[in-house]
């Protein structure tokens, strides 16, 4: 267990260090898990001479992610969708079947493989960061794949931030049209927050509240990719092994920390876990989310990157675009524009 230690220690180091520049700022534009990832990509060189690293990198980019992800579902409830009501669950049905739907041809044309791809698409969709970091572990993606995504959706959400305001006010939105619209169409929570409140503090507290409905998506999203993940895998091994004559032993493929997540996210839509508790659950979360980052970033090098070209960068522009579309063209056919 020590092997783990200084690698595991280095990530919480960066983590912790993320968390304190992320509260610097003056206004909250960049969010912790993107700053731990670019720092430890910008360390990576240093690092990787380092072979006691190693070890617990790889600890916490995998089974520490993946223990984070379980204590999230202690923070989601399905109440939550009710608060909100049904008029955003419309916008965000249409977003993320533009995500998903169209992110798969995008992604296709593109020439990237479709773990890449899929993850841009759900940074989009979902929640950015959390949504990728998510999702990563189901699929077996590598770190290449999820620091190209995390860096799609972070450089897109900056120009929205700053654009979302403009755009609101020359369209002529009310507080709620603009909050549906960026709580739906802008990627990670701190950037809804900031091109919510940059309009009005009406627009950022609805925007806020469409943004946490739009996180409870996670959990169906999971599952699907659960079971995407479980059926390549069975086909792969089934092919492996057909010669041997054994049979696939398909509950061995499957993620069982996904039930984990499910089960707590479960629990807290009862009420059972108390509000002090799961809020705990929820900021250990976030914290372990943005160490096993770091650890990502530490693993992930620029050279690595580069090769890949610029393609994952214009599919998480195309993608991010046709959100901010749709959704703005399903506000209007509502009615709410």
């Amino acid at each position: 267990m020590t092997k783990f230690l200084p690698g595991f220690i280095l990530a919480l180091a960066i983590a912790a260090v993320a968390k304190v520049v992320e509260g610097l700022l003056p206004v909250h534009l960049i969010g912790a898990s993107v700053i731990a990832l670019f720092v430890g990509m910008f360390l990576h060189g240093v690092v990787k001479k380092n072979a006691m690293f190693a070890p617990g990198l790889k600890f916490t980019s995998k089974k520490v992610l993946k223990f984070a992800i379980v204590l999230l579902g202690a923070s989601l409830s399905i109440n939550t969708v009710l608060e909100v009501g049904r008029m955003s669950l419309c916008v965000m049905a249409f977003t993320l079947l533009t995500c998903f739907g169209g992110g798969y041809f995008i992604g296709k044309a593109l020439g990237l493989n479709w773990k890449m791809s899929n993850l841009i698409s759900a940074g989009t969709g979902i929640c950015g960061g959390s949504a990728i970091a998510a999702i990563a572990p189901v699929i077996d993606a590598d770190d290449t794949d999820i620091a190209f995504a995390m860096s799609a959706t972070f450089l897109f959400d900056m120009a929205m931030i700053l654009l979302f305001p403009i755009m609101g006010r020359a369209l002529g939105l009310s507080d709620m049209a603009y909050g549906l619209w960026a709580g739906t169409a802008v990627n990670d929570t701190s950037s809804v927050v900031a091109a919510g409140y940059a309009f009005s503090e009406a627009a950022g507290d609805f925007a806020t509240m469409v943004k946490l409905t739009r996180t409870l998506s996670i959990i169906p999203t999971v599952l699907i990719f659960a079971g995407v993940q479980v059926h390549l895998l069975r086909k792969q091994a089934a092919g492996q092994q057909v010669a041997a004559g054994k049979k696939v032993n398909v509950l061995s493929l499957f993620p069982w920390f996904i039930v984990g997540f499910v089960v707590l996210a479960i629990i807290n839509s009862f009420g059972v876990i108390p509000a002090e508790v799961s809020s705990a659950a929820k900021s250990v979360s976030k914290f372990l989310m943005v160490a096993a980052l770091a650890a990502i970033g530490l693993n992930t090098s620029y050279k690595e990157m580069r090769k890949a070209g610029i393609a994952p960068m214009v599919h998480g522009f195309i993608i991010s675009a046709l959100v901010v579309l749709v959704a703005l063209g399903v506000e209007f056919a509502m009615g709410l524009v």
